[in-house]
């Protein structure tokens, strides 16, 4: 596998809230280890700031990791959309004439996220109808690929780099606009049987094949669930405060998901790969099952509720068995 990767989330930004902090030092020091002890060579920025994303950007070209710049639109309407990926564009060009291995990713998995391609006004919302409506299903790939097509022209009016975009298979892409087939592919109980040969299917397909997305939570059953594994936190507004029921935690599940994820691309010829993700600010550990929301993030670290880490002394939070499981899986042999 060429581009050993990880997702690193700059912050997504709803109501006027961030889901994380976001000090230059901190994010100097994450990143660096990304590379040094992950043994990652690529990160993909996401987040919603465009001026967060240029910043880590810049500081990931100076470590030499090649960057996919991420913008995550979210509950944006198509023109917003447009406006954003345009605006990221013009910065990833500056950071990629600058000398650094960019690749522009035009927006993840819109058609949940935003406003303009299904019925409802969330996420869950979304999804319940599209799952619930064939019409919803069948319909729904000429939308994305109609807008698309208007993104790609407008990224690469500004952008001169490899351009994908971070689809959900339901979306049915049309990768012809695009330099790299890129996809989410969370495994889960359902798909677990033809995982390993769709991963094939896209690879012989002929272009550049990258997994932007993979990866679970840390407690018992988690893998089964794939995706959904995540959704398992109670909320005050936008604030989660404690799990839905009492689950065990399993750092080891999470661990082993990945090694055997990675050991899949890499066998089946995977470009780049992505695991979702580094680090879930908001969802903090506790030693009280019912409140240790670090079992609903897919971070490889886990949050520290105070103090730093015992690993790291200079940040707050501490590796969880799947940075381990990570880390020896990219390291070159």
């Amino acid at each position: 596998m060429r581009a050993k990767g990880i997702g690193y989330d700059t912050g997504l930004e709803r109501g006027g809230r961030f889901n994380r902090p976001f000090d230059p030092d901190l994010v100097r020091r994450e990143l660096t280890i990304i590379r040094d002890d992950l043994h990652c060579t690529a990160v993909r920025l996401i987040g919603t700031d465009l001026d967060r994303i240029d910043h880590a950007g810049r500081e990931a070209a100076e470590l030499g990791l090649e960057i996919w710049f991420s913008p995550f639109p979210w509950d944006r309407t198509p023109d917003e959309i447009l406006a954003l990926l345009a605006d990221g564009a013009a910065r990833a060009e500056r950071l990629r004439s600058a000398g650094a291995e960019v690749v522009f990713v035009t927006g993840a998995e819109l058609s949940l996220f935003n406003h303009g391609f299904l019925p409802g006004e969330s996420v869950s919302g979304r999804v319940g109808r599209l799952l619930a409506s064939r019409d919803l299903v069948a319909g729904l790939p000429a939308r994305v690929n109609a807008f698309l097509a208007r993104a790609v022209e407008a990224v690469r009016a500004r952008f001169g780099g490899r351009v994908t975009y971070a689809a959900v298979p339901l979306e049915r892409v049309d990768w012809a606009p695009f330099d790299i087939v890129s996809v989410d592919a969370h495994r889960s109980k359902e798909v677990e049987a033809g995982y390993r040969e769709g991963v094939r299917s896209l690879v012989a397909a002929g272009k550049p094949v990258a997994i932007t997305e993979f990866g679970v939570t840390p407690y018992r059953g988690a893998a089964d669930l794939g995706a959904r594994c995540g959704e398992i936190v109670e909320y005050d507004g936008d604030v989660p405060v404690r799990l839905k029921g009492e689950y065990v935690r399993d750092e080891q599940e999470q661990a082993r998901y990945l090694r055997e994820l990675v050991e899949i691309f890499e066998a089946e010829g995977v470009d780049a790969a992505f695991a979702c993700t580094f680090v879930c600010y908001g969802l903090v550990h506790r030693a009280d099952p019912r409140t240790d929301l670090d079992m609903a993030s897919w971070g490889v670290v886990k949050v520290l509720e105070e103090g730093t880490g015992e690993a790291y002394p200079d940040v707050p939070w501490e590796p969880k068995a799947a940075f381990g499981a990570l880390a020896a899986c990219y390291e070159v042999r």
